[in-house]
């Protein structure tokens, strides 16, 4: 990108880059024969789970997070495939060299998905959407592959904007656009509003964005408790959050390594969700949840195996952290069905801040909260969930 000279404005310039469908674009990208074709990736198995789907997928209603064995009733004549996740992490490393050719405040939220401040840049190389443009375009003759970009004032604001005109989207919610913008937009779109606060802000007749900014502050406070201030923030645009780069990825994890070698898939399936117990208490305590789930496998022959997903949404839950977690393992042991396995152990990555108040609902680990607190109380050991306890031996 050639170097100008610019005068800017002192307000914020924040671009969002979400790549369409990325790790099915890249299977069409790769193998001609998939161009044009509905695309679905994720687990083959019984119980997988779709990771990715193309667009032409989508319009037979396939969606990320949706069981395998419904997708295939949807779109029986999808191309279905296994992840290739190194291969993807290859294709976002060239992707993330791209935005730092404009700025080195590049905030990852996934592989295929990043917030860039590119205040300072336009000095440099011009407006936000000159530098939205030239990342558009530079994205696909390198990689051949679309990008979403979004352009705003604030990091919330750039992310709608991205997802505004999907796929191949390119939206710049200007200053003075901004309540325009919002208004009609439904609350679930504001960002962290859960299902069951969308529910109760519905059931009092506020249904989008610009009526709960127009609602008085004691009817939100009654709605939405100490989260209040926070959504009435953003329904009037306003995100203070800063663009975070250059600090070492965050994550909690958990392994164990067994005496013995494990062969027993039921076993493993039991180990797998005390880890996922251990790892969901860390993020509770410290009210955080991931965006991506990894699964460790050492063998008995000593070679490791990672695997990972990227959720739908972030997650603190046993529940969530397990179920993704059981599908990579499953999918891995598809792959060595005779492999032996020493040592288990379940990551979450891609780490945010829950707002206190909203963790105690039922979508990020209500029950969960309610068990870490008799833990506290009365010792680890004092509630076990049932399906840790061992049933090898038959019932008297």
């Amino acid at each position: 990108m050639h170097n100008r000279d610019h005068t800017v404005t002192t307000e914020r310039a924040i671009v969002h880059v979400d790549m369409d469908a990325f790790y099915a674009s890249v299977e069409q990208r790769d193998e001609p024969a998939y161009h044009g074709r509905p695309v679905i990736v994720g687990g083959l198995g019984r119980r997988g789970v779709v990771a990715a789907s193309s667009y032409e997928a989508r319009r037979f209603g396939v969606r990320s997070a949706m069981p395998m064995g419904r997708a295939r009733r949807l779109c029986p004549e999808a191309v279905y495939l296994k992840p290739r996740m190194e291969h993807y992490r290859e294709v976002s490393a060239g992707l993330f060299a791209v935005f730092r050719e404009i700025t080195p405040l590049v905030e990852g939220i996934s592989v295929d998905e990043a917030w860039l401040d590119v205040t300072d840049s336009r000095a440099l190389f011009g407006d936000v959407e000159t530098i939205g443009a030239w990342l558009k375009q530079t994205i696909r003759e390198r990689t051949r592959l679309t990008a979403s970009i979004g352009m705003a004032s604030n990091k919330f604001l750039a992310k709608l904007a991205s997802d505004y005109d999907k796929p191949d989207g390119f939206c710049r919610i200007a200053t003075n656009r901004v309540r325009a913008f919002l208004a009609p937009l439904p609350v679930e779109r504001l960002w962290g509003i859960g299902p069951r606060a969308a529910q109760r802000v519905r059931a009092k007749g506020i249904t989008t964005i610009g009526e709960l900014g127009g609602a008085d502050e004691a009817t939100l406070d009654r709605l939405l408790g100490n989260s209040a201030p926070h959504f009435r923030a953003l329904a009037h645009g306003i995100d203070e959050r800063a663009v975070i780069s250059g600090r070492p990825e965050k994550s909690v994890s958990h392994e164990q390594t067994f005496d013995e070698d494990l062969y027993s898939l039921t076993v493993m399936r039991r180990k797998l969700l005390s880890l996922a117990e251990g790892v969901g208490i860390r993020l509770r305590r410290k009210y955080l949840r991931g965006a991506t789930v990894t699964v460790k496998i050492r063998t008995g022959t000593w070679r490791t195996y990672t695997r990972s997903r990227t959720l739908a949404q972030p997650a603190a839950s046993t529940r969530d952290i397990h179920r993704n977690a059981l599908v990579l393992l499953e999918q891995w042991r598809g792959e060595h069905p005779r492999e032996g396995v020493r040592l288990l152990g379940v990551g979450i990555s891609g780490l945010a801040h829950i707002v206190q108040s909203t963790l105690f609902e039922p979508e990020n680990g209500g029950v969960d909260i309610t068990l870490d607190d008799i833990r506290a109380r009365f010792g680890g050991d004092a509630i076990v969930r049932g399906s840790l306890v061992k049933r090898d031996k038959k019932p008297r």
